[in-house]
């Protein structure tokens, strides 16, 4: 792990930002991409020198050209973590396609894209997924369809890398202390209390442990919640 190289999409967010920090604390050089240059620049202020801020929109085509072009320079990836994303509720069909492009076409782009340099590591992806991945709740359909679609990216992409050498994980999260989360609590009209939630930490805790494993041994499938079943 010590130097590996790691490139986390949407490391902007609160889970994508301790993700970047807990990767950087376990030795590892990380390529921080997101859509909002001033939270990029916050995540990489403490840690400048092993977190390089990459400003990117993953439904723009000329976006994945150039951070495929960035990480082919450094010559090297061990590490993709997907985890950018948007999340509405919404009936309207278009809210449906915004998702699509931002939680499936575009994280998978930048997966293909990155596959070469991968291969040659022998690399990690870790799609940071949802529980509505699992099973759909009222109301987020639209959600839990792109969650689902990712799911089915990992299964079938395992099977076609992993004798290249590739590791494949999806990682299920209920409900995490984030900023999203307060504002889905805010919509749900209920008591935001993050303390009883998932915490960003606890998932970053995870991808460390998922990067340390040996090449002998692959976790396919991770589901956390918070430990108060209420939530």
């Amino acid at each position: 792990m010590i130097d590996a190289v790691a490139l986390v999409a949407g490391a902007s967010s609160d889970i994508g930002k301790a993700i970047t920090v807990g990767l950087v604390r376990a030795g590892a050089y990380v390529f921080a991409l997101g859509r909002n240059n001033t939270k990029l620049m916050q995540v990489a202020a403490d840690n400048d020198e092993r977190i390089i801020p990459v400003v990117a929109d993953l439904t723009r085509g000329t976006d994945i050209v150039a951070v495929r072009d960035r990480l082919s320079q450094r010559g090297r990836l061990d590490i993709l973590v997907l985890g950018s994303g948007i999340y509405e509720r919404s009936s309207d069909p278009d809210a449906l396609v915004r998702q699509l492009a931002a939680n499936v076409q575009g994280p998978y782009a930048l997966l293909e894209a990155m596959l070469p340099l991968l291969v040659s590591s022998k690399g990690l992806v870790v799609f940071i997924n949802s529980t509505q991945g699992l099973a759909a709740s009222p109301g987020v359909g639209h959600f839990a369809a792109t969650q689902h679609a990712m799911r089915a990216l990992a299964d079938s992409l395992r099977q076609e890398f992993n004798p290249k050498g590739i590791r494949m994980t999806s990682v299920f999260l209920g409900r995490t202390a984030t900023a999203r989360q307060a504002a889905i609590f805010s919509m749900e009209q209920r008591p935001y209390k993050p303390e009883a939630l998932i915490q960003p930490e606890d998932v970053a805790n995870v991808i460390v442990y998922l990067a340390k494993l040996p090449q002998t041994s692959e976790i396919t499938e991770i589901t956390m919640r918070p430990r108060l079943k209420s939530y």
